[in-house]
């Protein structure tokens, strides 16, 4: 069987639904959220395909949204959209070494 975004769209639809009602998000558009979506969803499905033999999922992920494709029982995977809480005001601290120890030797 031949994996395809469109046979996705029910969730894809879905997906950019919710977006647009709930989620607020400076970086992208609803518009621009849909594109990121079929992107993301044409590399979950190449994850899912070359997966390992071991491996039951096909995953991804940029910073708003992770796609997850699941091996199931059916010739179709279960296709799961999650939006990933982000904030561009969200300071990323750099640890330098001093401070890891410091933090070492406080916790000793």
């Amino acid at each position: 069987m031949d994996l395809t975004v469109e046979m996705f769209k029910p969730e894809l639809a879905e997906a950019v639904k919710l977006y647009e009602k709930h989620i607020v998000c400076i970086d992208k558009t609803p518009d621009e959220c849909q594109e990121s979506i079929v992107r993301l969803m044409e590399k979950a499905i190449k994850a899912y395909l070359n997966r390992g033999a071991h491996l039951r999922h096909g995953i991804a992920l940029d910073r708003h949204l992770t796609i997850i494709l699941s091996q199931t029982d059916c010739d179709r995977p279960l296709c799961g959209i999650y939006f990933n809480l982000h904030s561009p005001y969200q300071k990323k601290h750099a640890y330098r070494k001093a401070d890891v120890k410091t933090e070492r030797s406080e916790g000793s």
